[in-house]
């Protein structure tokens, strides 16, 4: 099923000068780019964008990586675009990642790992909705 789903490009990775080459993993593997940015977040976008892990011991140190440089916000589609997202990207922790995931080749650590997709559609639709009005997408799905 065609889908879309946002991917975020983190800080450490784009410090690291993996944009580049993360974005043609997404265009080889048949998913289309189809609306992006380059942008820092404020702390307070981060907090609002992964509210959902307030509660969490994590959430402080998240949100202020996420705040601490610039990020690439993107919106992909194609068949799958969700688990065809979550495997190029492989597991959340770099050390248990398979081989050649875009963690696995960027991350820093479990914290830092380069990357963040979404995990189910009506996440996928509440995420691109918190980066990306409707006059950013296209009418293409």
């Amino acid at each position: 099923m065609k889908e879309r789903t946002l991917s975020i490009i983190k800080p450490d990775a784009v410090k690291k000068n993996a944009i580049g080459d993360i974005l043609r993993r997404f265009e080889n593997a048949g998913l289309t780019i189809v609306a992006a940015k380059l942008t820092t977040l404020s702390k307070a976008q981060a907090q609002g964008f992964y509210a959902v892990h307030k509660e969490r011991p994590f959430f402080d140190s998240l949100t202020t990586f996420m705040s601490s440089g610039p990020v690439l916000i993107s919106v992909l589609e194609g068949e799958d675009a969700i688990q065809t997202n979550r495997r190029l990207m492989g597991a959340t922790d770099p050390a248990k990642a398979d081989a050649g995931t875009i963690r696995k080749d960027w991350a820093t650590d479990v914290e830092k790992n380069a990357a963040h997709g979404s995990d189910g559609p009506d996440t996928a639709k509440w995420e691109i909705g918190y980066f990306f009005s409707e006059m950013d997408l296209p009418n293409r799905l």
